[in-house]
């Protein structure tokens, strides 16, 4: 799988403003819900009901929320770069400023591939560098793609 089949140039923004995981976790699921056709608030509770069990924050800045939606019959990725750092209750304590959110289709088995893939995207030191230096959406889609 390549971070391509998961995401789009118009599904990267650069300066995504949230106060807050809660916040920011309602605002991806707007996004999301306009996207996919979704409601909301479907697609907020799926998210919510995830980090009940562990949150997604993976260390070293980095996110990636991520649920099932029975109704969805392709994966939905959107990554965002915050305005700014928030708590995120990450397993490193560490606030969170980069994040991919993944919302899969029930009927797959790949999912794991699909984590993976974003995970070795967003934990490559040199990706992450250049993601945080991004002057744009269209430079960080770049960044996040280029070499895969």
């Amino acid at each position: 799988m390549d971070i391509t089949d998961l995401v789009a140039p118009d599904r990267v923004v650069v300066g995504f403003p949230a106060n807050s995981k809660a916040h920011l976790l309602a605002e991806l699921a707007r996004r999301a819900a306009t996207a996919t056709g979704l409601r909301q608030k479907q697609i907020g509770d799926a998210l919510e009901a995830r980090e009940a069990l562990g949150s997604t924050g993976m260390g070293a800045s980095i996110a990636i929320p991520h649920a099932q939606i029975p109704e969805l019959d392709h994966f939905y990725g959107l990554f965002v770069r915050l305005g700014r750092p928030i708590d995120y209750d990450a397993i490193d304590g560490r606030p969170v400023d980069l994040v991919f959110l993944l919302l899969i289709p029930a009927k797959t088995k790949e999912h794991l591939q699909a984590l993976a893939c974003i995970c070795r995207r967003l934990r490559d030191a040199d990706v992450a560098v250049l993601l945080r230096r991004a002057n744009g959406d269209r430079e960080a889609y770049e960044a996040l793609t280029n070499g895969s």
